[in-house]
């Protein structure tokens, strides 16, 4: 598992675009579900606007990750470029177990 930051809608589903409000909480990832991983530049635009959380820096990037579910699918954004994202679940792919 690897632990990513997702940026998530914190407000109602039925409030106006203005009116969304983002947060930020870890994520753990299984790398073996990962199905795709492409850069979400609106999110950029929200930091621009200083519509996400504060702590976040102007240069950061986001990424949409889709997960497989078996006959459905799940999308998390997460704070860092695909290649920052994909570096992370290669990383802790190669990690080998010791056996005591």
């Amino acid at each position: 598992m690897v632990k990513l930051m997702e940026i998530y809608e914190s407000t109602q589903a039925h409030a106006r675009n203005s009116d969304k409000k983002f947060s930020l909480r870890e994520v753990y990832i299984n790398p073996q579900q990962v199905v795709c991983i492409r850069l979400e530049p609106s999110y950029k635009k929200l930091l621009m606007e200083g519509r996400l959380p504060t702590g976040l820096d102007d240069h950061h990037e986001f990424s949409r990750i889709y997960l497989n579910r078996g006959q459905s699918g799940i999308d998390v954004v997460v704070v860092g470029s695909p290649t920052n994202v994909e570096n992370k679940l290669i990383l802790s792919r190669d990690k080998k177990l010791l056996k005591g």
